[in-house]
């Protein structure tokens, strides 16, 4: 495992894009730190006319915009090395003084809700620059119900600072401490077992490394099933808390309420779904035929169906190949993922202390960027693809919006990145000749349903059943959380695959679990990419036209609208059945092809 120095320049991305550097950082924060200030000015006064309204908003979006900078140039240094002191220093800064603003403008929605609709109205007449916060009002006004008085909203702001330890001990633990034991390679030399390697391992024809690898990282977690319990139970019990304090049925009622998604979208997955599990259940079947297994573990779920295929790809075999892929999207579209490639948008390579995973992030008025841990495999190459959806689903959406409106709701933000992944599937399904190969791509494609619209929508379960049981008093212990994580693997994965007990295990290691209520929407953005990438394909103009809005879209419309743009209707079960008849349809191709 290389240290951060080690990693050459080229393959790291550009932060000084955002902030020159740690001294810059400084300095801004002392400016910001100052100025945060300022909100006191306007507090108590925002009804006095519509210039003081307009100012006060105007204020928030330069403060909030400087603390971003802070936040995110703070967050990508303390991932690049999540055991460099200084960096988490900074971040921790930087978040202390994300939460103070938070607290000082709590005032704002109040007193916004305070005035009578027809002097709202007045001021938005009389002062056209208000013209540009018409959606906020109306985002403020349908929480009416859920905004507390002044005293309060400040009091549960400052509150929030205070609420973050079970995410960031997880963070710590599962990024910074945690080591898993080697294993034995098939030539007798030591592999690391990390979270960058332990996918790769898992996709091993060897099947002794998959299981020496699958044992030695659960066999972690297990020791540690009480300490991740109490980290998991305290994020339950903070959303719970914050749920209540608003006036909310539940926790997940006011996450899904937050992002403007109606609670039956939720519903309506996990239903879908669970009507759609005998189709998994014959994936299974015909994963145990294609290996050759007289019994299916957990551990060979990730090997590829597809026999006598591996291939490695480099870094640049990677970005030839989504940008030939996603030529669909138009010329400038691939102008912009070339720019993205050679500006050092991208952080690649895993390294010491490195976070985990892969994300893409970035801040209002610069350009995006990506945390991959590039390994090689084709995984990877659609990892670049799904970051880059986002990031350029972020550049469009920065371009076109004004800053209050620029960041669109969670809800959409795995479409971007999914849909990229269909195109490129798609386009390596077309263009190879050889049977392997194309069972092998079959094989990648029929598990981003496995792993996205079954796995996620598993979770999705996992968690709404967690928070309910919160909900109601029971208490969550280790052993309460694993066996309901059992039962929901056997569930979905039905009786051709032997459920081994160190998957009870799975759901500690899991940290979008620290963002309550996110997983489903991969499942959701999955099977409406799905939807979308067929009708670019198709060369359907409603549908392109459609698409270039959505990405334009911001959060200026609720998200559940947006998607309608380009023909998807989330609040209606059809597009999961859709995306589940593609996958059927897979399964079919899969069996002639392979002769199963």
């Amino acid at each position: 495992m290389k240290k951060r120095w080690e990693i050459e320049e080229k393959d790291t991305w550009k932060l000084e894009d955002i902030i020159p550097g740690d001294q810059a950082w400084e300095e801004l924060y002392e400016e910001a730190a100052r100025e945060v200030k300022e909100y006191g000015m306007f507090q108590g006064k925002l009804g006095e006319s519509a210039d003081i309204l307009l100012q006060a908003l105007e204020f928030e979006d330069r403060i909030s915009l400087k603390i971003e900078k802070l936040y995110v140039y703070g967050r990508m240094k303390s991932d690049e090395d999540t055991g460099n002191q200084e960096n988490q220093e900074r971040f921790g800064r930087a978040q202390a003084l994300y939460f103070e603003a938070a607290g000082l403008s709590s005032f704002m929605a109040p007193e916004i809700l305070s005035l009578e609709p027809s002097v709202l109205q007045t001021y938005l007449e009389e002062k056209e620059g208000l013209g540009v916060y018409r959606r906020l009002f109306q985002i403020l006004e349908k929480k009416r119900a859920h905004t507390l008085p002044a005293q309060m909203e400040a009091l549960l702001a400052q509150s929030y600072d205070a609420t973050q330890g079970a995410a960031q001990i997880f963070n710590m633990f599962n990024n910074a401490d945690v080591r898993f034991p080697s294993i034995t390679g098939e030539n007798g030399q030591e592999l690391p077992v990390t979270h960058g390697t332990y996918i790769s391992l898992l996709e091993s024809k060897d099947r002794r490394i998959r299981r020496d690898a699958f044992q030695a990282l659960y066999s972690v977690y297990a020791q540690y099933k009480n300490t991740i319990c109490a980290t998991f139970s305290a994020n339950v019990k903070q959303a719970l808390f914050y749920a209540k304090a608003r006036g909310y049925a539940s926790s997940r009622q006011h996450s899904l309420t937050e992002n403007e998604v109606p609670e039956e979208v939720y519903d309506n997955l996990v239903a879908a779904v669970r009507k759609g599990l005998p189709l998994l259940h014959r994936y299974v079947g015909l994963r145990k035929r294609a290996l050759g297994l007289e019994e299916l573990h957990m551990y060979d779920l990730y090997v590829s169906m597809a026999a006598d295929v591996e291939r490695r790809y480099t870094i640049e075999e990677a970005k030839e190949l989504v940008s030939e892929g996603l030529k669909p999207l138009g010329e400038e579209y691939g102008k912009l993922l070339r720019q993205g490639f050679e500006d050092r948008w991208i952080d690649v390579y895993e390294n010491e202390g490195k976070r985990s995973g892969a994300y893409s992030w970035g801040v209002y008025g610069t350009h995006p960027y990506v945390l991959m841990n590039f390994n090689g495999t084709l995984n990877d190459v659609f990892t670049l693809a799904h970051e880059m959806g986002h990031s350029i689903h972020t550049y469009y959406s920065n371009q076109a919006q004004p800053y209050v409106y620029a960041g669109y709701k969670i809800f959409v933000a795995e479409v971007a990145s999914t849909c990229n992944e269909a195109l490129l599937i798609r386009y390596l399904m077309e263009r190879t000749g050889d049977r392997k190969e194309l069972l092998y791509l079959i094989n990648h494609f029929l598990e981003s349903f496995r792993g996205t619209l079954f796995r996620q929508t598993m979770f999705a379960e996992f968690e709404q059943q967690a928070h309910q049981m919160a909900g109601e008093g029971r208490p969550l212990t280790a052993q309460s959380l694993c066996r309901l994580y059992h039962q929901l693997n056997v569930d979905y994965f039905g009786p051709e695959l032997t459920v081994d007990e160190e998957i009870d295990y799975e759901w500690e290691r899991i940290p979008h679990f620290y963002t309550p209520f996110y997983v489903y929407q991969y499942a959701t953005g999955f099977s409406a990419a799905v939807a979308i990438s067929s009708g670019i394909l198709r060369g359907d103009s409603q549908v392109i036209q459609g698409y270039r809005r959505f990405l334009e879209g911001g959060c200026s419309q609720p998200p559940v609208e947006l998607l309608k743009l380009c023909g998807v209707d989330l609040s209606a079960p059809a597009p999961i059945e859709k995306a589940l008849e593609v996958f059927g349809e897979l399964l079919d191709q899969f069996e002639k092809e392979g002769g199963f």
